[in-house]
C-alpha cells in the first residue's frame, strides 16, 4: 500500500523571511524581486510572529501615497493572525485547508518552529503525483 504523502514531502524549505523591524519598502522589494506573494515574519528567537503579503504591501503603498511619505516597518503592516499547517499533516488534509481558505500559502510548523511553506501549487503537484 502506498504511503500517504505529507506536507513535509511537498513544502518549500528554503524560505525568504522577514523581521518585524524590516523597513516596509525593503520588504516589498524582496517580495517583488523574488516573485513571491508573501513571507513569514520571524522575531529574534526565530518565532513566527506574522506574515507579510503583497496585499499588505498594497495597503502600505496606498498609505504612503496618501501621506506622501514611505516609511514604517513590516510590524506595522503584517498580518499577526497566521494560520499554519503541521509538517506531519497528510497532503489531503492540507489541500482541504486550501479549499476552505482564501490563503495562497501556509507556513509549515514542526514542534512549534517554522520549517517551511506550502503553496496551492505544491498541493496541486501532490494531488497530481497521487493520481499516477
Amino acid at each position: 500500500m502506498k504511503r500517504v504523502a505529507l506536507v513535509s514531502d511537498y513544502m518549500t524549505r528554503d524560505l525568504i523571511t522577514l523581521t518585524p523591524q524590516t523597513e516596509i519598502n525593503r520588504a516589498m522589494n524582496l517580495l517583488l524581486d523574488n516573485r513571491i506573494s508573501g513571507a513569514p515574519v520571524l522575531d529574534a528567537d526565530g518565532t513566527l510572529v506574522g506574515i507579510l503579503s503583497k496585499k499588505d504591501c498594497l495597503k502600505a503603498a496606498i498609505e504612503a501615497s496618501y501621506y506622501r511619505s514611505w516609511g514604517g516597518t513590516v510590524e506595522e503592516h503584517m498580518s499577526r493572525t497566521v494560520q499554519t499547517l503541521d509538517a506531519g499533516m497528510d497532503i489531503f488534509a492540507a489541500t482541504n485547508a486550501f479549499l476552505e481558505s482564501s490563503f495562497r500559502r501556509f507556513p509549515v510548523m514542526k514542534d512549534g518552529r517554522l520549517v517551511g511553506q506550502i503553496s496551492r501549487a505544491d498541493a496541486l503537484r501532490a494531488m497530481s503525483d497521487n493520481w499516477d
